[in-house]
């Protein structure tokens, strides 16, 4: 039986534990045991706040979905750290506009 991939779509490391917990345990390969160890350790914010973040960072911020992923992922905690994502090119991003997303990212930071 083949399969039709559907639809692709970025996801932050927390929603791929979460993914991988609702298979089972049990029902998982060794490299999806791997991977969920993996995503465990290092997930910043739960799968919904991550969501919800993504949201806010693509609506709000006007970020590149797989941009705000890559965010979500290592919740940086400076504008510098921040720079690191958002430096493409020659293009500048505005320091309020970092700091807007910094604010958007303390706001979830208590899910660490």
């Amino acid at each position: 039986m083949a399969r039709k991939l559907l639809k692709v779509k970025p996801i932050t490391i927390s929603q791929v534990a979460a993914i991988l917990r609702s298979l089972g345990e049990e029902n998982l390969d060794q490299f999806q045991h791997r991977t969920l160890d993996y995503a465990s350790k290092f997930s910043k914010i739960s799968p919904e706040a991550s969501e919800k973040l993504l949201d806010e960072l693509v609506k709000e911020a006007g970020l590149d979905e797989e941009i705000a992923v890559q965010i979500v992922n290592c919740m940086p905690k400076g504008i510098e750290e921040l720079r690191v994502f958002l430096a493409s090119g020659r293009r500048i991003v505005e320091t309020s506009k970092l700091e807007m997303i910094l604010s958007l990212l303390d706001k979830y930071r208590g899910e660490e």
